[in-house]
């Protein structure tokens, strides 16, 4: 017999002392982040599948699966979206606001940005409020709130089109100068000092200096707005003169309040690959234009990792 003592075997945890270390574990991986984060993506994105698959359903039904078919995008001669003048119309009055919303929210919001960001005397916080003041507001109240101005002040503009796209800009102008203020303080006044400092006027220092360097957050702004006007509902609805002003939120609306055709589920569809396009486009065209940056930014970490310790000298 061995003389020396065997140590005693610690019994194994149990799988649920297990499991509750596994969990408790400060320095493991996020547990639950990945869980909360696909849970999420499923339930949102599983009902816009179902809806974006019924369109191609190939019979009247919204509930029942009966074969692939284009009909309800310009096979069928009547209901289609195609063919159907009110869908048709819907849709272009809703590019329509978007892109005129583009047009006018994206330069006064950019101008606006750059004068907030540069303006620090009296006033200037008061200004700040005012400028994020429609995001906090309950759209239904600034959808009454224009309906009134343009009826009852302005009766000269009326409702209809040129409403809609004053009250699409009035709400939009604000996205357009958080992005475009966040750029700002990210690269800060250096670069305008320089130019100064080098003889540029200031007028050459915003169109040759400043804007090129604001051009990624101007063109997400763009898109940001465009996405945001072409699927509103609210303000479209309270300044719509119905007939050809009426937009595709509005339609949908009113259709899945009566007997809805896939025809609906088949502009909805449309509406958001318009949305998801604006997007990505924006996204590219941000990459292209922060390539360098990025590329930069790699090179200052790369020559940190390379640079002698100051042990090593």
């Amino acid at each position: 017999m061995s003389s020396v003592a065997e140590a005693p075997v610690a019994p194994r945890p149990s799988a649920w002392r297990r499991f509750r270390g596994w969990l408790s574990n400060p320095w493991g991986r996020p547990r639950f982040l990945p869980l909360v984060t696909w849970g999420y993506v499923v339930w949102s994105i599983v009902p816009v599948l179902i809806a974006v698959q019924f369109s191609f359903n190939a019979t009247r039904s919204r509930t029942t699966w009966q074969g692939f078919s284009t009909r309800w995008y310009w096979g069928d001669p009547v209901d289609s979206v195609w063919h159907d003048p009110t869908l048709r119309d819907a849709l272009v009055q809703s590019l329509k606001l978007a892109v005129a919303d583009v047009v006018i929210a994206t330069p006064i919001g950019v101008l606006l940005a750059i004068g907030l960001a540069r303006w620090h005397g009296r006033g200037s916080g008061s200004s700040n409020f005012l400028m994020l003041f429609p995001l906090v507001t309950p759209e239904i109240v600034m959808g009454v709130a224009l309906l009134l101005v343009f009826t009852d002040l302005f009766t000269f503009v009326g409702t209809g089109t040129t409403a809609q796209i004053l009250g699409h800009v009035t709400f939009s102008i604000s996205f357009v100068v958080v992005i475009v203020r966040g750029r700002l303080f990210s690269i800060g006044r250096q670069y305008e000092e320089a130019a100064a400092d080098l003889g540029a006027s200031p007028t050459a220092a915003l169109t040759r200096v400043l804007l090129p360097l604001l051009m990624p957050a101007i063109v997400a702004s763009a898109a940001v707005v465009f996405a945001i006007s072409l699927d509103d509902f609210v303000i479209s609805q309270w300044l719509s003169k119905g007939g050809e002003t009426d937009t595709v939120p509005v339609i949908i609306y009113s259709a899945t309040r009566a007997a809805p055709l896939p025809s609906t589920n088949a502009i909805a569809t449309i509406m958001m690959l318009l949305s998801l396009a604006s997007v990505t486009i924006g996204f590219l065209v941000w990459r292209a234009f922060t390539r360098g940056e990025r590329q930069a930014g790699q090179s200052v970490v790369r020559d940190m990792g390379t640079a002698p310790r100051v042990g090593d000298i």
